[in-house]
């Protein structure tokens, strides 16, 4: 069977939409286990411990690697392995582990040990409906109040900015765009709606972030952004909704894009 048929075979077998498990050259070869020795505890996207929580520690180093692709579908650890390249003990290890597990992001063999799922973008796009629903709801209800909440002042500070004040650093910009969809929410007042849309917001964040890591993508957002914000401080519902529904499909749309390029990237890297 050819390297093509056998991907297409791959593919086909994935649940879903997943991007089924690759072998990687020294990682998954044979089943062995794969080395720690590439994760890293202090880069860009891995935040310091919490105190008092070794686990939490364990738990954002390993999920810094999965969303940054440095660690992807079908690669091995063991609990041991990991404990001892971060120096900490089985228990937060084994703890931080069913948490991803939990997430979806992570699955575990009796004898294998632990491995990278593939990314399910069935389900990613079932959150992200999801996520269309609860905004748009809270949307009609925010234009609906009579006040100005203090949220959306907050807002303009940030995104009705001259082009010349906009940020350049991608992952600034990230982190702002996951707030002002937050805060569009959470100025909607239902305290319920708000704790569902910020767990959808974390399990999306693994692909949501890659939508700014071009700049027309970041500027595409700033001048969406704007147009929400400003339809919403006019109380126009029905423009507000359609322009936020618009931005989130197109979001949708390049991030998925973008993450097959990334994914591929990755393999290919391994491979070599």
């Amino acid at each position: 069977m050819s390297a093509r048929s056998r991907h297409e075979r791959q593919r086909a077998d994935a649940p879903n939409g997943a991007l089924a498990p690759t072998r990687r050259r020294g990682v998954r070869l044979r089943g062995a286990p794969m080395s720690l020795a590439t994760i890293r505890t202090d880069g860009p996207l891995a935040p310091p411990p919490r105190a008092g929580k070794l686990a939490d520690h364990v738990y954002d180093a390993l999920k810094a690697q999965i969303h940054d692709f440095q660690l992807v579908a079908g690669d091995r650890f063991s609990e041991a392995e990991l404990g001892q390249r971060l120096g900490v003990s089985r228990t937060p290890v084994r703890e931080a582990l069913f948490r991803l597990r939990d997430e979806g992001f992570l699955g575990v063999e009796s004898k294998l040990g632990w491995y990278v799922l593939p990314i399910d973008f069935g389900r990613l796009e079932q959150l992200y409906d999801l996520r269309v629903v609860l905004e748009l709801a809270s949307i009609a209800r925010l234009c609906a109040r009579a006040d100005t909440p203090a949220e959306l002042d907050a807002l303009k500070a940030i995104w009705l900015v001259a082009p010349a004040e906009r940020l350049a650093d991608s992952r600034a910009v990230g982190r702002h765009d996951e707030q002002f969809h937050a805060a569009l929410v959470r100025a909607a007042g239902n305290d319920e709606t708000a704790r569902v849309h910020w767990d959808v917001t974390e399990r999306i964040r693994i692909i949501r972030h890659l939508d700014f890591t071009r700049a027309s993508r970041v500027e595409a957002t700033y001048v969406e952004h704007a147009k929400i914000l400003r339809a919403v401080m006019q109380k126009k519902a029905d423009q507000a909704q359609l322009l936020l529904k618009t931005h989130i499909e197109q979001s949708k749309a390049e991030v998925r894009k973008i993450t097959l390029h990334t994914l591929q990237a990755a393999r290919d890297r391994a491979a070599r």
